[in-house]
């Protein structure tokens, strides 16, 4: 089921959100990130995140294209639980390609990621299902395949939001369209 984007409510507001046809088109402030301590030492709560509520035995979707160039752009799905616990996960261009990962936050932040340089400039889906005592995360480019990012420990009785998120650490100027941003099943298995 789609979820409009009037639906949602924004972290921090970006530059602009517009709405063309179905897609909304985002600019991002330069500076923006998420993230907590970890190896940098500093907290970063700028995030342009569009949220909505993320209950238990559900997904939520979105798609947008990765049309990245400048070191960490990145878009993809933001889970918060609060200020010290949340999950970004999508994709991150990173030391000079497109990158599949995560950012699970605890009070401190930590990184996973993959090389996906094919993905620069595709249409990018990334589901995160919430099922049982865990977010499992996946992302596909194009028509390829669904393929497992992270499997990140969530409590059932946590009260979550969920929804697209933008980001533009090192520069101005970063515009991602968004597709799509809908609720779906969650994932029936791991494997």
């Amino acid at each position: 089921m789609d979820i409009p984007w009037s639906q949602g409510a924004w972290t921090h507001p970006p530059v602009s959100a517009v709405e063309q046809g179905t897609d909304l088109l985002v600019t991002a402030k330069e500076g923006s990130d998420a993230w907590r301590i970890t190896s940098y030492g500093f907290i970063h709560e700028s995030e342009h995140a569009l949220l909505a509520p993320f209950p238990p035995d559900s997904a939520v979707e979105v798609e947008f294209t990765a049309g990245f160039s400048e070191q960490f752009d990145q878009a993809g799905i933001f889970v918060r639980v609060s200020a010290e616990r949340w999950v970004k996960a999508g994709v991150e261009f990173a030391d000079g390609a497109c990158q599949v990962g995560a950012v699970v936050t605890d009070g401190m932040s930590d990184w996973s990621l993959a090389p996906v340089p094919a993905w620069k400039g595709s249409r990018v889906l990334v589901r995160i299902s919430r099922s049982g005592d865990a977010l499992t995360i996946r992302a596909q480019a194009g028509d390829g395949a669904l393929q497992l990012v992270r499997v990140v420990p969530l409590d059932p009785a946590e009260e979550a939001h969920a929804g697209p998120f933008i980001c533009a650490p090192t520069r101005a100027g970063l515009a991602v369209p968004f597709h799509a941003w809908r609720t779906t099943q969650p994932d029936g298995a791991l494997h």
